[in-house]
């Protein structure tokens, strides 16, 4: 817009006009409660706020880079010089037109929530903070080693997959592959290989996923769906049990009963499903669904144990720790439970 006159004729009186500041990158969330709670200025602390870039209003407030008006209020931009910037011009007709001031968390200028970007060295580290931002999952020392492996990568090489245009569906590509080819070498006798692959294939999913979640917090995607998702971890969890059921060495004849070699593998991956619902706030159980963990695991098992005796002894000390866990974390409530005189026998 080459004056802020020329945006008169394009205002209507009865239009809803929301500014958003240029160089402003904002947690769309808390943007949209901000912006719909109603016509007003949105404001942060002066002393906090104009070291940042941001424009000052008055001794106290700056402006957060973005309001909602009116349109009558811009009808005022004819009156003004034509070399007005029009942000600024737009601001002070707001202030004048007595709008209310919404105050804007200084805390969201720390982590990266709501921040000015005004060179391309700023864009570079604001990319990094929105990365870092929009991929935790937590406390870091409860994060499985997949899961905080995925998030590393995303961070170290996220911006140059965003600038290259790399989509989450087609990193999940990469990781289906992954897991075809993890089969493919089951299938073929290197199972061993085949766990890895497959283990690996889950971990590319998880990259995958924490891209899609940056573009649906970002608003650029919708990202991938957590139906698809969970429908991939099902695949992987099948692929890790047949790979386990054609390593068994359980010999193939009609003295064992059919389908025995799969029984152990899905009580192992069926159990730790299991253990991470009944126990979910337990410390490390975060491991028990991590499938890189897993495959790597198994894939050490296949070489240098007996693999059949070794995933029947974990099945038992995965349930065996479940139950234990279970009857410790149930005893002291059922102790103080103000009813356990009413249900204990003489």
């Amino acid at each position: 817009m080459a004056t802020a006159r020329a945006l008169v004729p394009l205002l209507a009186p009865e239009d809803d006009v929301i500014v958003v500041g240029d160089g402003l990158i904002a947690m769309p969330d808390v943007f949209r409660d901000l912006i719909e709670a109603g016509p007003g200025v949105l404001t942060l602390p002066a002393e906090s706020a104009l070291p940042l870039g941001f424009e000052r209003i008055d001794i106290n407030h700056a402006f957060a880079g973005a309001m909602r008006f009116p349109g009558r209020i811009a009808a005022g931009l004819a009156d003004l010089p034509p070399e007005w910037n029009a942000q600024s011009a737009l601001l002070r007709l707001a202030v004048q037109g007595r709008l209310p001031l919404r105050g804007v968390s200084a805390a969201m200028l720390g982590d990266g929530r709501w921040t000015m970007v005004r060179s391309e060295p700023e864009a570079h580290a604001a990319e990094r903070q929105w990365l870092r931002l929009h991929t935790a999952t937590g406390d870091a020392a409860e994060g499985s080693p997949g899961v905080l492996l995925a998030m590393a990568f995303v961070r170290r090489f996220g911006p140059a997959m965003l600038h290259a245009g790399t989509r989450p569906a087609l990193i999940g590509l990469a990781a289906g592959i992954l897991g075809l080819l993890g089969l493919g070498l089951g299938w073929l006798g290197n199972a061993a290989t085949g766990f890895l692959l497959v283990g690996l294939s889950w971990l590319v999913e998880r990259v995958a996923s924490l891209m899609g979640q940056v573009e649906r917090d970002s608003l650029l995607a919708s990202g991938l769906e957590r139906k698809a998702v969970a429908l991939f971890h099902l695949i992987v969890d099948a692929g890790l049990v047949t790979l386990a059921a054609w390593r068994s060495e359980l010999p193939y004849t009609s003295a064992i009963p059919f389908g025995l070699n799969w029984f152990t593998p899905i009580l192992l991956v069926g159990g730790a499903r299991l253990v991470r619902l009944a126990l979910p706030g337990f410390p490390r159980s975060a491991w028990l669904e991590d499938r890189l963990v897993f495959g790597l695991l198994l894939a050490i098992v296949s070489v240098a144990l007996p693999f059949d005796a070794t995933i029947g002894l974990a099945v038992l000390a995965l349930l065996g720790t479940c139950l234990l866990l279970l009857q410790l974390g149930r005893s002291p409530a059922t102790a103080s439970s103000p009813n356990s005189q009413l249900t204990s026998r003489p």
